[in-house]
């Protein structure tokens, strides 16, 4: 019998993180080979209607820099940088050991995990779901909303989506080969408006509303009374509902999100996707659930069996304990990140911003300065706050046009490098 351990290499952890990032973000093109025949790759017309990634010039200076040794700040990607509560891995160190755990886990998600996430919703929203036919566990909310996509759209269907958009809001429904009517979200009363609107006039009308509040990325919340009008609006139109709610635990200043789910008619009407990745920090774990209308729930159900075969096991029951046991683990998070916004939006008023504190989400949204926006594009004024201050942003222009003006700030650092940060960007704008 083979010792394994013998033959063993050390590895380093931080090398290899480092080197799937930078192959996460940037494409290697060898060319074809001199001495071979070219052989043309025709991809699908899916594919071809997909925009370049925006980000790709900024990982690549990011990675060059880094690799020169500068200290970059990046707050770019709402990627959190606070680890799970220890109980949660330990409970995933040990399920994992469990030899039975490793085969395929259950395409719906674990019973206990589904009756889990329908005693939160009970709990927090006052919505009882059943979890056999209302809930299913989903490799994160990413996969919930692009398959139930897949599950609802067909070609050449109309699909609302909000703007600043998401990138995987609008593409996603592009993947499924339908078309996008992009709505602006800041103002949620006018978004009632103008999807009613647009119901009244659109050829075709639109088969699907998707809504993402609290937003990514302009942090926009809506009050109840929001998901009431759109409930009215979606049975005397006829379209279908998808809402983005992974945000929702992270409120702030006593503000509460409310959810699709909890208006009379929510069920009917539409689903809701949700995520442990930010509330919880297990954005690499890849766990989230969407919950709602069961024949929209079957038919996500239908398309990922032929995709997938669900989370791995032990995340699930590890996912079960931070459920059942975490509550205090998630509210304490919402006001880490509460705390880092008042940090940054104040850090920011120093060098002479006007900002507007967000009351969810991770995110600042932030008005370039106009004396910039006359000078270059929110993309070249995120390449400079790179090139010279060493800090990563978003530019809103990845959110599309309405994000043009803006830019996008992630509360994913500890408090001295947000100031730190601000600090560096004040110093190298002139006024």
């Amino acid at each position: 019998m083979t010792d394994f351990k013998e033959d063993m290499k050390p590895i380093n952890i931080n090398l290899e993180l480092e080197a799937a990032e930078r192959e996460n973000n940037t494409t290697q093109n060898d060319g074809p080979d001199e001495n071979s025949r070219p052989f043309k790759i025709n991809v699908s017309e899916r594919v071809k209607r997909l925009p370049p990634y925006l980000f790709a010039e900024l990982n690549a200076l990011k990675y060059a820099k880094r690799k020169e040794g500068a200290d970059v700040i990046d707050l770019g990607m709402g990627s959190p940088s606070d680890p799970p509560h220890h109980l949660i891995i330990e409970k995933l160190i040990e399920a994992s050991q469990n030899p039975r755990l490793h085969a395929y886990s259950n395409a719906k998600g674990l019973p206990n995990l589904r009756r889990e996430v329908a005693a939160r919703y009970l709990k927090y929203y006052g919505v009882r779901l059943d979890p056999d036919s209302e809930i299913i566990v989903t490799i994160g909310s990413k996969d919930a909303l692009n398959h139930s996509l897949l599950a609802l759209i067909s070609p050449g269907d109309l699909a609302i989506v909000p703007a600043p958009y998401f990138p995987a809001h609008l593409y996603g429904v592009m993947l499924a080969s339908g078309e996008t009517l992009a709505l602006d979200a800041r103002n949620p009363e006018k978004l009632i408006s103008d999807i009613a609107v647009a119901c009244e006039t659109h050829i075709p009308h639109p088969k699907l509303v998707l809504v993402n509040y609290p937003h990514n990325p302009t942090a926009t919340v809506v009050e109840r009374d929001f998901y009431v009008d759109l409930v009215r609006l979606a049975k005397k139109y006829g379209f279908m509902v998808i809402s983005d709610l992974a945000y929702a635990d992270l409120a702030f200043d006593g503000y509460k999100s409310p959810c699709l789910l909890e208006v009379p008619g929510g069920k009917e009407i539409g689903i809701e996707t949700t995520t442990m990745s930010k509330s919880y920090n297990m954005a690499g774990w890849r766990i989230g659930f969407c919950c709602g209308n069961s024949e929209m729930i079957r038919a996500l159900a239908t398309i990922k069996t032929y995709y997938d075969y669900g989370t791995f096991s032990p995340i699930q029951i590890a996912s079960i304990v931070a459920i059942r046991q975490m509550d205090a683990m998630v509210e304490a998070q919402a006001k880490i990140y509460e705390h880092r916004r008042n940090v940054l939006c104040e850090a920011m008023e120093r060098i002479g911003w006007e900002v507007v504190k967000p009351k969810a989400s991770m995110f600042v949204w932030q008005k370039i300065p106009e004396i910039w926006q006359q000078k270059m594009s929110t993309f070249d004024f995120a390449m400079k706050l790179l090139r010279e201050a060493n800090v990563v942003v978003s530019p809103g222009s990845a959110f599309g046009p309405l994000g043009e003006g803006y830019m996008r700030l992630a509360l994913v650092e500890k408090d001295d490098r947000l100031r730190q940060a601000i600090r560096q960007i004040g110093r190298i704008l002139e006024y």
